[in-house]
């Protein structure tokens, strides 16, 4: 079994950052950050995170990166260069083409996970500038044999029960 912690547009937030990193560095194997940190890739706050470049970072990250955990292979992007914000079509034929699993994205700051045609695609919401809902979110991923179980959290830690779900991957 293995966790993965998904945070996305934190726009300049550092000591939330560096608090989600010291309350899950001991229980998750990795932490993505998809994009709008706002920060320099050099940056402590950004140690320990995957990070991918958003429409408003600067600096040295790349556009987007693939990894694999416990046999899942995670495409994670931004989503601006996609139009998430319009549709999931133009990530979806990228998730395809790189043979995705699970795809991690941001930009329009909306909590949502769903699953099409056999990919995941997960946006964790924002921990400074939620949309949809009051609960500044970032979420963590537990990939056990042949499910994902997504558990969200708030900025504080406290665990949104009720938008927790179990997919079958």
């Amino acid at each position: 079994m293995s966790k993965v912690l998904v945070v996305s547009d934190s726009h300049g937030l550092t000591k939330e950052l560096e608090d989600l990193r010291e309350r899950h560095l001991n229980d998750v194997e990795l932490m993505i950050h998809c994009g709008d940190s706002e920060m320099m890739a050099e940056d402590k706050v950004m140690n320990g995170y995957l990070t991918v470049k958003g429409n408003c970072d600067f600096g040295n990250y790349p556009l987007e990166t693939t990894t694999e955990v416990a046999g899942r292979k995670f495409f994670i992007t931004h989503g601006h260069k996609y139009s998430v914000k319009t549709s999931l079509m133009n990530l979806s034929y990228k998730a395809a083409e790189a043979g995705a699993n699970i795809v991690c994205f941001g930009h329009s700051h909306l909590l949502g996970a769903e699953v099409i045609g056999g990919t995941l695609f997960l946006n964790p919401g924002s921990i400074r500038l939620p949309r949809g809902r009051i609960e500044k979110t970032y979420v963590i991923l537990e990939l056990v044999e042949d499910k994902v179980k997504m558990s969200v959290y708030d900025i504080s830690g406290r665990e949104l029960n009720d938008l927790a779900y179990e997919f079958a991957l």
